[in-house]
This record gives C-alpha cells, structure tokens and sequence, in this order.
C-alpha cells in the first residue's frame, strides 16, 4: 500500500490508510457520487448518506461545529440517514462530542484490522454440505439481502440494488462470494479492492444462526484472499465487530486503530 514494506507495521499501515483511502472516492456505482466540502469528502445517492474527513480535519470550536451542521443539514434537505465514520485516533479530541450535539447518535465500535494477503490465501476449508461460489447475477444478490434480513431481522432489500450496481459498475474491483448449503445461502461476504493501491477491503461475513461456528466465516476469508492474490493485492483490511475480530486475529490480523460510526436519521414525519 504505497510505499509501506510487505509485512505488518500498524503505524505504517495506519498512517498509508490515512494518506491514501479517508480522503479518496472509492469506485461507486451509477447514480452515486462523491462530494466535497472543504475537509469532508461526502457520498451521495445511497440509502444512507456516507462522510469521512482526514484524521485531523484542521478545524476546530465553532467551524467544526458548522462543519458537522453543514454535513446534517444537506442530508436532512433529501431526507436520508447519514453516517459521519469516526476513528479512535481522530483529531481534535471533542469531534465525536460535537457529532453528539449536532444529533448524531454513535453505533457500536469496531476494531481496524489489517493482514498480509499471503498469510491468508490458503484453500478454503468449508463443512461438509457446503460451497463457495462467486456470484455476478442480481438475483443471487437478492438472495444475500433475504439471508441479511434473516440475520438482522431488519429490511435490507436495498443491499441487492447495491451490490448488484457495484457489480456492475467495476467488476474488476469486487467479488461477492456466497457459501450456499442444500441450495439455500446460508452466509455471504465480499472483497472490495481500491484502485491504485493494493488494498483490499472485507465486508459482510453474516451467517445464518444455525450455520454459525462451523468455519464458514473463516472459509469466506481464505477464499477472497485467494482473489486477492489473485489481483496482485498485498493486504486485506476488515472493520470487525467484536463477534468476528477474535477470529480474524487467529488468522493473523493486527488492529491497527477502532472505528465508530456516527449517525445522524430524519426525523419521523
């Protein structure tokens, strides 16, 4: 990732995955756009509006608090959620006390963690009964948002649109990966790779309470690792949950920092 040596330094991890991804568009799929407001890079036409600025954004007192207002108010003009992605080394030190005060409402911490690409592209070990398959088709997509339902108990429908249109958009970039059982997904994971550098990024990982500690979450990690490689990327990247980061640090992930979600929602009516 930039210059940084292929093993796993975390403060030069941390600070290349400040330098080269907090403050750079990702691919995005058609009808969603980046946006900037001084320090905030915003992204706009997904479910939920998305906003992330340096680690130290250079404003503080009442211009960050303008800031923080600027960044609620355009999302309340469309009436969308938007989430504000804070992180535990973040400056100035009262940023997420401000969030506070402007409405924003923190969701649970997770652990940044980073590993080698080649520590973990091994074959995938999956339980009997059970196989990977990498998925482009939209149907299969509506298929992960059902299980996402079923494991969230919350509407999620809009994660097919997204991942469909992600697809779509740069294939070369992500890879949706499915374990299926008796022809049912049972879990579902991606990787998601940022152009020009060589990281990738891990999400998902949801499985299906009856199909949980079996192996299959870390079956889905050594499978996109695979991918990985296959790409020329030297390191994967996870914002884990507390359930998930104890796995992926026996597979060899270092923390390198948390993330907390900050976010803001219309109110109802």
């Amino acid at each position: 990732m930039g210059s940084v040596s292929r093993v796993i330094d975390p403060k030069a991890l941390l600070s290349s995955y400040d330098a080269l991804l907090r403050d750079t568009p990702p691919s995005l799929p058609d009808g969603v756009r980046p946006e900037r407001d001084g320090p905030v890079l915003r992204i706009v036409g997904q479910a939920r509006g998305f906003v992330t600025v340096p680690s130290d954004p250079g404003v503080r007192g009442a211009e960050l608090d303008a800031l923080i207002a600027r960044q609620r108010d355009y999302f309340a003009a469309r009436g969308e959620p938007v989430e504000w992605k804070t992180y535990g080394h973040d400056l100035p030190a009262d940023l997420t006390e401000r969030l506070r005060a402007a409405g924003f409402v923190p969701e649970a911490r997770e652990s940044v963690l980073f590993a080698r690409v080649a520590d973990l592209a091994a074959e995938p070990a999956v339980p009997d009964g059970v196989t990977l398959r990498q998925v482009t088709a939209a149907a299969d997509m509506r298929r992960i948002a059902a299980m996402e339902a079923e494991v969230w108990s919350q509407d999620v429908s809009w994660m097919a649109d997204d991942l469909t249109a992600r697809v779509a958009a740069d294939p070369a970039h992500i890879a949706v990966m499915v374990a299926e059982a008796r022809g049912r997904v049972v879990s579902a994971a991606w990787l998601v790779a940022r152009p020009g550098t060589d990281l990738g990024g891990l999400w998902g990982g949801s499985t299906l309470a009856e199909w949980r500690g079996r192996g299959i979450y870390r079956a889905l990690v050594a499978a996109r690792a695979r991918v990985a490689a296959a790409w020329g990327l030297a390191y994967l990247q996870v914002d884990a949950t507390d359930d998930s980061a104890p796995i992926l640090r026996r597979l060899g992930f270092h923390q390198v920092t948390t993330t907390t979600p900050y976010v803001w929602t219309p109110p109802r009516g």
